[in-house]
Order: C-alpha cells, then sequence, then structure tokens
C-alpha cells in the first residue's frame, strides 16, 4: 500500500482560526511562527481526525472561536492511492461533535478506518515524573491506535465503576447490588488488560527491530496482577471491605502504571534526565508509527508539537531522517525556520501569525 495522508484541511471557527485553508502533498508539514500564532490549533484540528477528544483533551464547546461562538467546522479529504474519503466534523453550541464521512453521519470510531494518529505533545513532556494517570492515558492512546474498540472497552469498564463507586459512598452493603456490576467491570477490565499488554509488545518489537538515533525503553505495566475476567470479579469482591471504607474502587486496570526502562543504562525513565526523557518519548512514538505501518501498510499521521525546539541540531536532523524514511506524514510545530531548516524541500512549510486574536497562513 502506499501513503495516506490529508490533502486538504479547512477550519472555520476554530478557536484562533475564524477560517484556514491548507492543500497538502503528503510530505511532512513544518508550521512556524510565534507562540500563541495558532499552530497547535491547527494539529489539534487534524488530531480530531481519529476518536477521542483531540491532542487537548478540549470539550467540543471549548474550541468554538470567540467572541463568535457560532459553532466550529472541520473539513478533511483523506488521499492515498486507491483511497479518497471526505470528512466532516462539526460543533454547534452546547452540542457534542458530529461526525460525517463521505457525506454520511458516522461514529467517531469509523474514523480509525481511514487514518490513524499518534502524536507528542509538550504536556507529555511530564510523563515520567507525575502520576500514573497521565501515564495510564498515554498507554490507552497507544492501545487505541491499533485497537479502536479499545476505547468501548474503556467505556464500559469507567461506566460499571462509577455505578460501583456511587453504592460504596452510600454504604450499600447487599452483596446483590455488587455482583451485575463488578461482572461488567471484570469482563471489560480482563479486555482492557488483555489490549494493553498486546499494543506494549507490538512497540517492543518495533523498537528492537529499529535503526535509530532515539533511546529504546524495556516498557512494563505494574498493578495488573489479575488476568481473566474471573480473576477481576473475585479481585473486586475480596476488595469491598476495603472499597467500603475508602468509597471508591481500589483494584482494577484504573490503578496500573505503565513503566520504562532506559534499556542502554539501566536506568527508570522518571529518573532520566529531563532530555533523556524527551528522547524516549520520541521513541515511543516513532516505534508506535513504526508497528502501525508494518501492520497495515500505511504510516500513521505523526503530529509533534513543538518537538524541534528541544533536540539540538544532530538529533534534530535525525528525527527529520527516520520521519522521511518512514513516510510519514508528521505534522510539525516550532517558532521559527531554521528549525526546520535540515527538512528542506522534504517537507512543506506555512508560517501561521497572529493579528487582533485571529490567526493567518502563509
Amino acid at each position: 500500500m502506499g501513503k495516506v495522508f490529508v490533502s486538504r484541511l479547512t477550519l472555520s471557527h476554530f478557536r484562533s482560526h475564524r477560517r484556514a485553508a491548507l492543500a497538502l502533498d503528503g510530505r511532512p508539514v513544518a508550521l512556524f511562527g510565534p507562540n500563541g500564532a495558532g499552530k497547535t490549533n491547527l494539529m489539534e484540528a487534524v488530531s480530531l481526525l481519529s476518536p477521542g477528544r483531540g491532542l487537548r483533551r478540549a470539550q467540543a464547546e471549548e474550541i468554538i472561536r470567540r467572541p463568535e461562538a457560532i459553532g466550529w467546522k472541520v473539513s478533511a479529504e483523506v488521499a492515498g492511492p486507491g483511497v479518497g474519503h471526505d470528512i466532516v466534523l462539526t460543533a454547534e453550541p452546547g452540542q457534542a461533535r458530529a461526525t460525517q464521512v463521505d457525506g454520511k453521519t458516522a461514529p467517531q470510531v469509523a474514523l480509525a478506518k481511514l487514518l490513524r494518529i499518534v502524536w507528542l505533545v509538550p504536556s507529555q513532556d511530564r510523563l515520567w515524573s507525575e502520576g500514573a494517570e497521565g501515564r495510564r492515558r498515554f498507554l490507552d492512546r497507544i492501545t487505541l491506535s491499533f485497537l479502536p474498540d479499545h476505547a468501548e472497552a474503556v467505556l464500559s469498564y469507567e461506566k460499571a465503576m462509577r455505578e460501583r463507586n456511587r453504592l460504596l459512598r452510600d454504604d450499600a452493603r447487599d452483596p446483590a447490588w455488587y455482583r451485575a456490576l463488578e461482572a461488567q467491570m471484570a469482563e471489560a477490565a480482563a479486555r482492557i488488560v488483555a489490549r494493553r499488554a498486546d499494543a506494549l509488545g507490538r512497540i517492543s518489537a518495533a523498537q528492537d527491530g529499529a535503526a535509530t538515533a532515539f533511546p529504546v525503553a524495556d516498557l512494563g505495566i505494574d498493578g495488573d496482577e489479575a488476568v481473566t475476567a474471573d480473576d477481576f470479579a473475585q479481585a473486586f469482591a475480596d476488595s469491598r471491605p476495603r472499597d467500603l471504607a475508602a468509597g471508591r474502587t481500589l483494584v482494577g486496570p484504573h490503578r496500573a502504571d505503565m513503566t520504562a526502562i532506559y534499556r542502554d543504562k539501566g536506568v527508570p525513565a522518571k529518573q532520566c534526565s529531563t532530555g533523556e526523557q524527551k528522547a524516549l518519548l520520541i521513541s515511543l512514538i516513532l516505534s508506535n508509527a513504526r508497528a502501525l505501518k508494518a501492520e497495515t501498510g500505511n504510516a500513521p499521521l505523526v503530529l509533534l508539537d513543538e518537538v524541534a525546539a528541544h533536540l539540538d541540531a544532530g538529533r534534530r536532523a535525525a528525527l527529520f531522517d527516520e520521519i522521511c524514511a518512514l513516510e510519514a506524514q508528521a505534522w510539525m510545530t516550532g517558532t521559527g525556520p531554521e528549525l526546520f531548516e535540515e527538512l528542506g524541500e522534504r517537507a512543506q512549510h506555512f508560517h501561521v501569525t497572529e493579528d487582533g486574536g485571529e490567526s493567518a497562513l502563509t
């Protein structure tokens, strides 16, 4: 198969962009301009072409351009050998996001059949040093890139757990009230654990088989002692006394943590320098992209927000070389054109400016 990419992107009343239109040919996309100009807003629009709430995890209402507040629209054409699709995303004030594919209403999960998208944003730079919640979200995003129905298992688990937590807070004691919810949680938990392990296995294989300038991490998951649905059902039942005292569920995949060891040094990622932690993150995103290409035949879109500024010239050039070798349409942002000089004609370059709260492209 050949490259699948966004060939045209049009925004209307999307954050700082009253209107923006980009015609693209599949090469990497370099967006440069001052902070606050609207570069990341463009990248966020691209991220919404996959299931979920995008790289900022924003509600639809938050994205509406102010002061007009008339709703927003993202239109994209997806192109490639034998591939041609039109995607339209819209949101009116007070309403959820709506998705259309080729003129027909579609669920968000349908987007995963058209495009796979991976991303790295500055907020993830603290991934290894902060709490486990961010690492679980990062792991679930990786898993979702391979297995789009992973989102259904996560949502099913979280919905049942919220109901169980309500019973715990109300000090409900009748075991019968818990069993049905715990059965739902256990079935979803087993799927979540199996899919997370599967995704990490694919990432590890992609790391081991690559010649790369970025460090390799040995990955693992802490806190998933239970594996089968029966294991989880028993764990939930056994934990009820502690959970009643705490008023919340204390066992399950929502308590797991992703671990990473810098292989060459044998040091946990959280103990590495800031530069090493960034390099490990880039390595994981590139491995995710390589694994997806190996599985589907097409590299995913790769979104790298402000990544170039944190790399020296040598590692920056190595990143660009790896992206081009992967044949991925990578979207990258930076404050100045000099950050993308090593790309030259291998990329399309766009200058993003802002005046009076409105972004513009040249």
